[in-house]
């Protein structure tokens, strides 16, 4: 391979300034943060007559004045070929002689280009613009276009897996969705059982216990040290810490369900554990004809909308009257809930192996 070349970004990129129309008319377009795409714009008010437009073409680079530090750069697909923007987001042509698009835009996006050169920024702390003319006149080094045309190609089929797999979470979400709802509205049964499930207290079958004994000490996370840091939260995972006392049992045998108190969301944890919040309850089966896995789905099935910044666990969700089969068809549902959650699981790691192999693939293929 030949050496790569330094040379500025104007070799490269051509602006486009072709009229649009006004902010009354234009069908506009928007770039997102973090490479994360070009995408219709939406708006709560329609915009004015005053302001300028510009139409954009597909395969046209585009990047944001305002968020060049939050990696605002994008190519316009062709949906929105047609489309248009202001000023604050210029669109350039590439030169195909000597440029491949794609992978300029994954150079662009790298944090050594956008940190390094954002500091050039140009307004208030507020609203800091990185000018077409100061973007044309940076510098970068890049290979001669077939080389250029191998790592594009290479990139692009990496991101085509990593969107394929993220559909396919995706709708596997969407399938323990529905198969939650038929299965606990008992429209779906399985064979041979056909006993009326019986009505009870969701307190009467969860066991709840206060997080207080298990809270961490410390905010010093290392990912090194053995103990995970929990939040009922989306998030989950804070972190690890290395402390030794006040961890919470559970395992795959004995897995339990950590509750947030006032968003309602919950987890199921088969690891032993710290939390950072007591705002949590920390359930457990309340006798042996309850099944962990089966409860944990039938909370997951509820449909409850948090409104008031309350804690909810005593005052409403313990109160609440599900239906429980007997421990033997709770069983069946927990072991086809299991398997969906673990292929989820499953395709959720082979997404984050993909995002590590683009992260190494960006580190080693650019120079």
């Amino acid at each position: 391979m030949n050496a790569w070349e330094k040379r500025k970004v104007s070799d490269y990129l051509c602006e486009s300034r072709i009229p649009g129309s006004n902010g009354l008319k234009a069908k506009k377009l928007t770039v997102k943060l973090w490479g994360k795409g070009v995408v219709p714009k939406n708006e709560t008010y329609s915009g004015s007559i005053k302001t300028k437009y510009y139409v954009r073409s597909a395969n046209q680079l585009i990047y944001g004045k305002l968020d060049f530090l939050h990696a605002a750069f994008g190519i316009v697909p062709q949906s929105l070929d047609g489309w248009e923007s202001t000023i604050d987001s210029p669109a350039f042509d590439v030169n195909t002689s000597i440029g491949n698009a794609a992978f300029l835009l994954a150079l662009f996006l790298k944090p050594n280009f956008y940190l390094r050169e954002g500091i050039r920024a140009n307004g208030s702390r507020k609203a800091k613009r990185i000018h077409e003319d100061t973007f044309l006149s940076m510098s970068i080094s890049a290979p001669q276009r077939k080389e250029q045309n191998q790592i594009a190609m290479v990139l692009d089929k990496t991101e085509f897996l990593i969107a394929a797999t993220q559909h396919k979470i995706d709708a596997l979400e969407q399938a323990k969705k529905a198969l939650l709802q038929r299965l606990f509205d008992q429209s779906w049964r399985f064979k041979g059982y056909s006993d009326p499930w019986e009505k009870r207290k969701l307190g009467d079958i969860l066991n709840y216990e206060q997080p207080t004994p298990y809270i961490v000490r410390s905010e010093n996370y290392q990912n090194s040290f053995p103990t995970p840091v929990l939040t009922a939260g989306k998030s989950l995972l804070l972190g690890y810490t290395n402390e030794t006392n006040g961890i919470k049992s559970a395992s795959k045998s004995s897995p339990v369900i950590i509750f947030d108190d006032f968003t309602t969301s919950s987890h199921l944890i088969d690891f032993p554990f710290k939390i950072k919040s007591s705002a949590m309850k920390i359930l457990s089966p309340s006798n042996n004809d309850s099944d962990i896995y089966f409860s944990f789905g039938l909370l997951s099935s509820i449909n409850y909308v948090s409104k008031n910044h309350e804690r909810h666990w005593i005052s409403q969700f313990s109160n609440f009257r599900v239906q429980v089969p007997s421990v033997h068809e709770q069983a069946c549902v927990s072991r086809v809930l299991l398997n969906v959650t673990d292929l989820i699981a499953a395709t959720q790691s082979r997404l984050s192996s993909l995002e590590l192999l683009k992260k190494a693939l960006l580190q080693d293929l650019f120079i």
